[in-house]
């Protein structure tokens, strides 16, 4: 990854010849299964691994017992690693000539920060790749029988983070109030009253069918529904992981929820 043109100094040569490789693998919403053959093959592989929260236990139990197990997670409010500290940690392995797998749930590029964490490696000519895994949105809201999409009901989708950098102003407010598509909202439970109200300040009717799905996939998933006007109170009974779905394919759920039949044959 040196550029062409430019000598090339010994030391250059010597850090291409010895560094590493970072994987961005993404583990999908949680249930095991839902991992691609590849995840799955370099879990099993792995050398190295630095994983977040939101990684299941059933997935890290996948993880190659000889492997070496970084935990760099981080919620709402509290972030064990920051994200500079991260990012020099995939440095500092890759740079030890270690290949290192780099463990996110859901996508690495939905709301993953897996592009930055690549940026970082790019001044180091660190050579990575990236192993896409099921977004929650798809996830989530597939094993609570709710199609993201649905001719009756809506032609479109948009995904959107509900965990703001700044303030909820980053977002375009009269545009979401007026969709007439699937809105889910990422990471958006502390938020989730200021999303109802900004929504229906600017169109959206406070009867908008909504949903919240908690641990989607996993073993304790829920799934809480109402109106958007009741969204905040909803959010109050719900605990992280959850993903907020927001249009009238979320009354499908009552009919098309496959997965809670399974739980209660277990």
């Amino acid at each position: 990854m040196i550029a062409q043109g430019l000598p090339v100094t010994e030391h250059e040569q010597h850090v291409a010849r010895n560094t590493g490789k970072v994987i961005l693998v993404g583990s999908g919403p949680g249930d095991p299964d839902l991992l691609t053959v590849k995840a799955l093959r370099l879990l099993q592989q792995a050398e190295v691994v630095v994983h977040d929260r939101l990684v299941s236990d059933e997935i890290i139990a996948l993880i190659n017992p000889q492997a070496e197990c970084f935990f760099v997670g981080k919620k709402a409010g509290h972030h064990c690693v920051p994200q500079s500290g991260i990012n020099q940690l995939l440095v500092d392995l890759a740079l030890q000539g270690k290949q290192v797998i780099r463990l996110k749930g859901g996508d690495p590029f939905i709301f993953g920060r897996g592009g930055e964490e690549l940026e970082a490696l790019l001044p180091f000519n660190i050579a990575f790749e990236v192993v896409p895994g099921i977004t929650a949105a798809s996830g989530c809201a597939a094993y609570a029988g709710i199609p993201l999409t649905h001719r009756d009901y809506t032609q479109g989708v948009q995904f959107i983070t509900g965990h703001l950098k700044d303030d909820a102003n980053q977002l375009n407010w009269p545009l979401l109030g007026q969709a007439t598509h699937t809105l889910v909202f990422y990471m958006g439970l502390t938020q989730s009253s200021g999303i109802a109200l900004n929504l229906i300040e600017h169109g959206m009717s406070a009867d908008m069918p909504i949903a919240i799905v908690e641990r989607g996939t996993s073993q304790r998933q829920r799934t809480l529904q109402g109106s958007l006007k009741d969204l905040g109170d909803l959010a109050a009974q719900a605990e992280s992981p959850s993903l907020i779905i927001i249009g009238g394919v979320t009354q499908l759920a009552s009919k098309l929820d496959w997965f809670s039949a399974t739980l209660s044959d277990v």
